[in-house]
């Protein structure tokens, strides 16, 4: 398992520390993993109607706990989530440029074209069901 705060539940009892620049920075992956697993679900219930579905599940990250319920994917939205999630959280850059911004692309080419149809596709479909927080996301 990655030890990251994001992963772990609170134990109780334990004194409450204040936020640190490791518990922000924890807070904003935990955000961005999120995002991109609500993106790329948008994607696949649009895209991927009648494929065969299964709970998406990492090894290395409590994907359920993240997101406060289990996500049903197919095998290549799954395949290029697990991609997502593993080079966001390895991201070298602190604070973390947007992808298409970054003077280093660590997605592979079919990824990262992936990744952009995804984004593309979902974004819209944000802005459609009345979620103006992302059309402010994709301005700035």
């Amino acid at each position: 398992m990655i030890s990251l705060n994001i992963l772990q539940t609170p134990r109780r009892g334990l004194p409450v520390v204040s936020r640190t620049r490791k518990s922000r920075r924890d807070a904003i992956l935990r955000h961005d993993l999120r995002r991109l697993a609500r993106f790329v679900e948008l994607y696949c219930d649009g895209h991927h109607k009648h494929r065969a579905r299964r709970n998406f599940q990492l090894k290395s990250f409590a994907v359920a706990d993240l997101l406060g319920r289990p996500s049903r994917l197919c095998p290549a939205c799954s395949k290029l989530l697990a991609h997502a999630f593993v080079k966001r959280t390895h991201c070298p850059f602190d604070p973390k440029p947007t992808c298409k911004h970054c003077p280093k692309h660590c997605y592979a080419p079919a990824y990262r074209a992936g990744i952009r149809e995804v984004m593309r596709y979902a974004g819209r479909q944000m802005i459609y069901r009345g979620r103006v927080d992302f059309l402010i996301h994709l301005l700035f």
